[in-house]
């Protein structure tokens, strides 16, 4: 403009034709305006339409997205999905802590990049941190949820309830197209309904560390529709066991490899055992060797308490009870029968929703149906709710409406989820092997148990020794300091009978060492130990150091030269970092001179220390690397193509690639035996090295365990929450045939208090195993260490354990014999009392003695429930409840000193006067406990050995007495008269006595010294020597 403007000032003083000109040029210069703003008029224009177009294409885009990301798991498979785009969460019951232990994940897998989900993760990030909102309910109406349902025939997937819902995607990313695609419904869940009774065992206590429960899992959004078959059964004939047949593949499963032709077995075993067997019918696959199980040529069953049936279109089979037509086993109505070389799937509905076992996880005795998982896969992992930990145990028992039990073994060693929902129904899902399913019936709680450990073994009898107290901790840090702890607890006049040692005993923590610095007097203290008829047990790790100069380190020598460790996948030794100095290789104890090698070095070892058990740790395998020094290699052994929900995201995670090469095979399938397959060797090389009863306590586990050794339940934390936990540790192994298990008396990690640990010593006195263990970084806790009330309350209690030691040891030799618990929930004793299918807090110890711990802080009264019989106070006898009525809760006096204990009517305890040592007790002579039921009847017995000797039973060096008492009368019998050391009776406690006898008289002589506690009702024969090998009667008059 300032350009046009001159031109027409120089155009006024010039000719016309200059004029002209100028007029001419103006002319122009107006139209050269109006074109520009023409163009930009037309620019601002095409931004426009531009910006619609990209406006319009991104709103596409998010509808699009939007569901997509919405039922992706972001969080973990099966945690809470992403909020909605109003950034407010949808209503879910769950608390701030699993909230932010999601936001946690979300942010570890964003820092892994591993998330592609769209606009929706934009949103979770930035309401994530607003963690006040998390509980918030949502303020507008969410979006209608998309469906595929309308691809599926009518009623297919609108008719399946949402307890019914059994997921057909379960993988980390679900979404709608891959769901469709397979022909499942896809529905999303809006609001996650509330639970329906039966509810889980009220907590009494809430984790300090972990999270208050389990991960929950996400109703599935896909899901199988009604009538969905996996498989159908192509014949299905009658065999001499059973029925055999085969099954062909329907639909594909989503995953590699389908097996298109299944091998169906049933084996009719016995009238109470019955075993389905799937396997792949054109290939061989890994079927684990171990346990050992009966093979079975011909059935037993003439009377079977099951009955089988199954439905050949759909593939879908029930076990049923015979007496009641009840469901046991039932995969009709349950998700479809998968069956592909790394993921396998097997569903059933259960008959009530009192189910127990599927370990090791630290969790309440009565497992949660309400859409939980259990994962099971060995690790080294602090004990925290919600975590697979140093065990796996397939095995589960459950509860009928009709009080009857019966219980499934799952006979493989793979990964595994299996997944609890509320209907109630179980699904295993398994990475590997074949399906090989026990079904138990019962049809007690106790037979259920009989029936299962005569499939994977029966439990080891202990050495008498090992029932008394045992005293440890990581840290001593020198022999004179293990010394002082394991005398001044002797000085304070706690029974007390083992003293063990941690990793700090060793030489740069090297198996089969010791440090010369620290522990060289280590020897001298053993003996001593011996000498005062104590006992000693150190720990020794599978992993050996891999790092020692040639001819400087045997265990690695002679390693080497038998080639006995576990192999990489070059076929060279694997190497991996536990506690040794530089690098770790393992054992392989499957090879054929695993044993003899490991045997070899715990016997030079013995030679130079006389230790008298074997403590092993860190057999999950644990290593503190995941996998080798470079990591593992990328293939599907390392990564499957489902990966169960285990801790670390990795199966090699805190362990050894899943490629590492064992003799019988690869790491895959044979990492949950390693800890058995040590357990075996260890077993074994005491044998040989002690000729005496072994005693192995191992970390990690897997059915069969208890053939060879006991348990612990690993590092749990010392707190009130762990104290009570560990009660439903110890009944769960009892469960699963490893009866002699305990947890470390007042926590392994964290400092214990003095009102924590009295509380515990007072508990763990009644473990089957009873062990004081801490860490190295935490204080001293062995009861002299944390003051006199801990003293006073300790050395009471487990004189109460030292006392009953008799007892114990019969119920000991009764899980040898017939694989019964020993520690017993109680509904063990009463099945049809639905009050006790829950309780947690209390146990028993067979069928006669009730433990009733305190298990809150500053409580000096406990409620215990009782159900109904006539039940005694232990400390003086007296009746609490009697006989007529239903179970009653009471309140029992819990003063800082003392745990209630109670004994059920209708028992004779065995007992012998408490020492100071198991070996003193011993020599003291024995006492008999009576209380008699309503009817003034009462029985027992007692078994008894050296306490030592390797297999007395075959030898018969052993003597067995029975107990009966009616009418005044007890008659003792002695059925087997093997032991031939001295075996007398000393006194004899009889309760609810009406008054004081006249006259009593015993083996035909009267008795002159007795007392009779008017209070009570307790009449006491003292002063007696009677030996127990000699059939007998007593009679007190009146």
């Amino acid at each position: 403009m300032v350009q046009i403007s001159s031109n027409l000032s120089q155009a006024a003083k010039g000719d016309g034709e200059a004029a002209a000109a100028a007029t001419l040029l103006a002319s122009k210069g107006a139209t050269s305006l109006e074109r520009k703003k023409r163009h930009l008029q037309c620019v601002v224009t095409g931004l426009v339409i531009l910006f619609g177009l990209w406006l319009t294409t991104t709103i596409i885009i998010i509808l699009i997205i939007a569901p997509y990301c919405r039922g992706r798991n972001l969080l973990g498979r099966h945690s809470l999905p992403p909020p909605s785009l109003n950034q407010n969460v949808l209503t879910y019951s769950e608390t701030d802590a699993h909230r932010l232990h999601a936001y946690r994940e979300w942010v570890k897998n964003m820092d892994k990049k591993e998330i592609e989900c769209g606009i929706d993760c934009l949103f979770y990030s930035l309401d994530a941190p607003n963690l006040s909102l998390l509980v918030e309910k949502q303020t507008q109406a969410p979006p209608e949820p998309s469906s595929a349902s309308a691809k599926l025939p009518s009623g297919q997937c609108e008719d399946v309830p949402l307890s019914e819902r059994f997921d057909c995607l379960p993988s980390a990313s679900p979404n709608q197209e891959e769901c469709v695609a397979r022909g499942c419904c896809w529905k999303e869940v809006l609001e996650v309904p509330k639970r329906k009774k039966p509810f889980p065992a009220p907590r009494i206590h809430q984790p300090t560390h972990g999270f208050s429960q389990d991960v929950p899992l996400n109703i599935p959004f896909c899901y199988y529709p009604k009538d969905y078959h996996g498989y159908h059964f192509t014949n299905l004939t009658p065999s001499d066991m059973g029925y055999q047949g085969y099954m062909s593949r329907k639909s594909a499963s989503g995953y590699s490899g389908d097996v298109d032709t299944l091998y169906f077995e049933v084996r009719m075993e016995t009238d109470t055992r019955i075993r389905i067997k799937i396997t792949d019918s054109s290939q061989t696959r890994w079927e684990t060797p171990l346990p050992v199980v009966p093979v079975v040529n011909k059935s037993s069953a003439t009377l079977p308490l099951y009955k089988f049936k199954a439905r050949l279109n759909d593939g879908t089979f029930t076990v049923s009870r015979d007496s009641t037509d009840l469901p046991l086993f039932s995969t009709e109505g349950a998700a479809p029968l998968t069956y592909s070389d790394q993921f396998l799937q097997l569903s059933t509905i259960l008959p009530s929703h009192f189910i127990y076992g599927l370990g090791e996880h630290l969790d309440g005795l009565l497992l949660d149906t309400f859409w939980t998982r259990r994962v099971l896969w060995n690790l080294d992992q602090i004990p925290e709710p919600g975590k697979n930990l140093y065990g796996s145990h397939p095995f589960y028992l459950a509860m009928e409406p009709s009080g009857e039990a019966h219980g499934v073994f799952l006979l493989n060693s793979n990964a595994m989820d299996i997944v609890l929902q509320p209907l109630p129904a179980l699904t295993y899902r398994v990475i590997g092997g074949v399906l090989d399913l026990y079904v138990f019936l019962g049809p007690t709680p106790s037979d259920v148990v009989r029936q299962y450990t005569e499939v994977v073994g029966r439990p080891f009898l202990p050495p008498y020794w090992s029932l008394g107290y045992h005293q440890c901790r990581f840290g001593y840090g020198s022999t004179n300091r293990t010394r002082e702890v394991w005398q001044r607890t002797r000085n304070a006049g706690i029974p007390f009978d083992t003293q063990w040692n941690d990793i700090d005993y060793m030489k740069d923590h090297n198996d089969f060492t010791i440090s010369s610095d620290t522990y060289k007097n280590l020897p001298q203290l053993v003996q001593d130990i011996h000498k005062a008829g104590m006992h000693y047990v150190p720990i020794f790790d599978p992993g050996v150091s891999a790092s020692e100069a040639p001819g400087t380190y045997p265990p690695w020598d002679e390693g080497l030269h038998l080639g006995v460790f576990v192999r990489n996948h070059t076929n060279q030794p694997f190497i991996g970092k536990v506690w040794n100095p530089v690098s770790t290789a393992w054992p392989d104890f499957t090879h054929p001179l695993g044993t003899y090698y490991w045997s070899r070095q715990m016997e030079r070892f013995h030679n130079t220390l006389p230790y008298d058990g074997a403590w092993i740790d860190m057999n999950e395998p644990s290593n503190f690397w995941s996998g080798g020094p470079k990591g593992c290699l990328h293939n599907n052994l390392e990564h499957p193509p489902f990966l169960p929900a285990v801790e670390g995201g990795s199966l090699y995670y805190h362990t050894l690639c899943m490629s590492a090469r064992h003799h019988v095979g690869n790491h895959y399938n044979v990492h949950n035996l390693f800890g058995l397959t040590e357990a075996i060797s260890t077993n074994v090389a005491l044998q040989v090295v002690r000729a005496k009863r072994p005693f192995v306590i191992s970390r990690s586990t897997f059915p069969g365990q208890g053939v060879y050794g006991g348990h612990w339940t690993g590092d749990v934390w010392s707190d009130w929450f762990n104290m009570w936990q560990s009660i439903a540790g110890i009944l769960n192994f009892n469960m699963f045939g490893v009866p002699m298990v305990g947890a470390d008396i007042c926590g392994f990690n964290g400092n214990t208090t003095t009102n924590l640990c009295m509380r515990w010593m007072q508990l763990g006195a009644f473990y089957p195993f009873s062990r004081n263990h801490n860490t190295d970084d935490a204080v001293d806790q062995d009861p002299v260490a944390l003051g006199e009330r801990v003293v006073r309350a300790s050395r009471k209690a487990l004189i109460q354990r030292y006392t009953l030691l008799p007892y114990l040891y019969t119920l000991f030799f009764n899980a040898h014999m017939t694989g019964e618990p020993v520690a017993r929930p109680l509904f063990f004793q009463f099945p049809e009392d639905e009050k006790t299918y829950s309780v947690d807090t209390q146990f028993l110890w067979g069928s006669a003695l009730m433990i009733v711990p305190v298990l809150r802080e500053h409580i000096t009264k406990v409620e215990a429930y009782l159900p109904q019989g006539m039940w005694y106070e232990w400390y003086g006898g007296g009746m609490v409840k009697e006989e007529e009525g239903e179970g009653s809760y009471i309140t029992l006096p819990a003063p800082y000193d003392t745990i209630p204990l109670l004994i059920l009517g209708g028992n004779i305890l065995p007992t012998h006067v408490p020492g100071n040592t198991t070996k003193q007790s011993r020599e003291l002579g024995h006492g008999l406990v009576i209380a008699p039921d309503k009817k003034g009847e009462a029985r027992g017995q007692l078994y008894w050995d050296d306490g030592d000797s390797l297999d007395p039973v075959s030898s018969q060096s052993f003597s067995h007495m029975l107990f009966k008492s009616e009418s005044g009368v007890l008659r003792v019998m002695c059925s087997t008269r093997g032991y031939t050391g001295p075996l007398n009776l000393r006194y004899i406690t009889i309760l609810n006595v009406p008054q004081n006898a006249t006259q009593v008289v015993v083996a035909d002589k009267t008795a002159q010294n007795y007392d009779y506690d008017p209070g009570n009702k307790v009449l006491t024969i003292k002063e007696l020597d009677q030996p127990l090998m000699q059939n007998f009667t007593v009679i007190w008059k009146f």
